[in-house]
């Protein structure tokens, strides 16, 4: 009997300790910062190769400045980047800022000046505006772009983790 319950709480621990361990985020071979993660455009045009090298080909080239891109990979001075609509590849990493942007992604997209859809409208953005990304609750970011800036539901943007909380 003492064997039993020694064992079933071996199989508890164990069983335990995997979800621990699965949680762990994935992270860069290269600077160490989580896999996947958003970034911006920093120069107004980038080349988009196949590989992580200059000897490899451009299969084309971003040309929105403050474009937001999500990381999925990291090889030397070069990121793998995807932009909204899963396009990418390899871009080096001098093209790159760690400055926050998202693309809103619903036409006339309210902005209120608080976290609160009962609040006054100040503003309302197209889709395809790209705003710098300020705080954000669970459901909601603090945006700005063209003078404007205020709250938006979280799920009216690409660029930001459904998850993610700033401050």
């Amino acid at each position: 009997m003492k064997r039993q319950c020694l064992a079933l709480y071996s199989l508890l621990f164990l069983a335990l300790s995997i979800p621990a361990a699965s949680a762990e985020e994935k992270r860069g071979q290269v600077t160490n910062l989580p896999l996947p993660r958003f970034v911006s455009m920093k120069a107004n045009e980038g080349n988009v190769r196949r590989g992580p090298s200059l000897t490899h080909r451009i299969d084309w080239v971003f040309k929105r400045r403050d474009m937001p891109l999500q990381i999925t990979a990291e090889y030397g001075n070069w990121r793998k980047v995807q932009d909204r609509d899963g396009a990418g590849g390899w871009v080096h990493y001098a093209l790159l800022s760690g400055v926050r942007t998202v693309l809103v992604e619903q036409d006339m997209t309210p902005i209120y000046p608080r976290p609160d859809s009962n609040s006054p409208v100040n503003a309302h953005f197209e889709n395809g505006v790209v705003a710098r990304l300020g705080s954000c609750t669970i459901d909601w970011c603090r945006i700005s772009a063209g003078g404007y800036s205020g709250w938006t539901p979280k799920t009216n943007l690409w660029g930001v983790d459904p998850e993610e909380l700033r401050d």
